[in-house]
């Protein structure tokens, strides 16, 4: 069984349903209609380019196309964790912490899923390895940057607390354990409760395009049940090592508190997507 291909007609059909947005937007003067229309001609151009460029990565089926994709994707979402958790004079900091974060974990994790778990021939094909890094990314940007902001508020919350338990011979990472929980606990419950009702009240959405593009059905939740598990262990990886990063980043060689080291500020956040897959 095929899926129903989707003509320019189509997608302009199921653009009029923004005009809901853009109604609630004049009717409680939002001012959104501008931002709306520019956000989905963008969403459109990007995702167009996209199809395309893998289409061609696709067809040539070669490792090194292959990485060059999965780097500027991973840089690309570094860039993004950086607009969201940037600060003057040590965003460089934060955006090496997050792209070494993304790739370490990313390309691990991609590496574990395509090689181990789903092992397509070859084991780097594009086809394959592409769109479980961009879920990875996607993800794990979501929960580094629900960490982060955790570790920034609550840093702020809790300095004068850290700072007397550093002068009470506290190592770094004991000082900020009441920190860290908070930060891991909040980063892990997006994906959590994504899982809890994945089957019962949704459809995630790699099993929903399946299902769309013509896939058996059963075939398709076997397939999400193991990106749900791949990105519930990207996620939590990818939390961990920004947490424990950022305290590195707070705090100098001699364990002292260094607010201004840190990646992110707690009055420059901005709120961080909805995990993807």
């Amino acid at each position: 069984m095929s899926g129903i291909a989707l003509s320019p007609s189509d997608l302009a059909l199921a653009a009029l349903l923004l005009i809901i947005n853009g109604a609630i937007s004049i009717a409680f003067g939002l001012r959104l209609e501008r931002s709306l229309a520019i956000a989905a001609i963008r969403m459109v151009v990007q995702l167009t380019a996209v199809g395309f460029v893998l289409r061609l990565v696709f067809e040539q089926t070669s490792p090194v196309w292959t990485l060059l994709i999965a780097l500027v994707m991973v840089l690309i979402a570094g860039f993004e964790l950086l607009q969201r958790h940037g600060q003057p004079g040590s965003g460089w900091r934060a955006y090496g912490l997050g792209n070494a974060t993304l790739l370490l974990v990313g390309g691990l994790v991609t590496l574990y899923a395509a090689a181990v778990v789903v092992r397509p021939y070859p084991w780097y094909a594009p086809r394959y390895v592409l769109p479980i890094l961009g879920m990875v990314l996607g993800n794990t940007l979501t929960s580094i940057s629900l960490a982060l902001q955790a570790m920034s508020e609550g840093t702020t919350r809790e300095r004068s607390a850290i700072d007397a338990r550093i002068a009470l011979g506290a190592t770094r990472l004991e000082a900020f354990a009441g920190v860290l929980r908070p930060a891991l606990r909040a980063a892990a419950t997006p994906l959590l409760n994504t899982m809890a009702v994945a089957g019962v009240v949704t459809l995630p959405g790699m099993m929903t395009g399946q299902i769309l593009a013509g896939a058996d059905p059963a075939e398709a939740a076997m397939y999400q049940i193991m990106i749900m598990f791949v990105l519930t262990g990207a996620s939590a990886l990818g939390a961990l090592a920004a947490a424990l990063g950022s305290v590195f980043l707070m705090t100098d060689s001699r364990h002292r508190l260094r607010l201004g080291n840190a990646a992110p500020s707690a009055g420059s956040q901005h709120s961080p997507a909805a995990p993807a897959g």
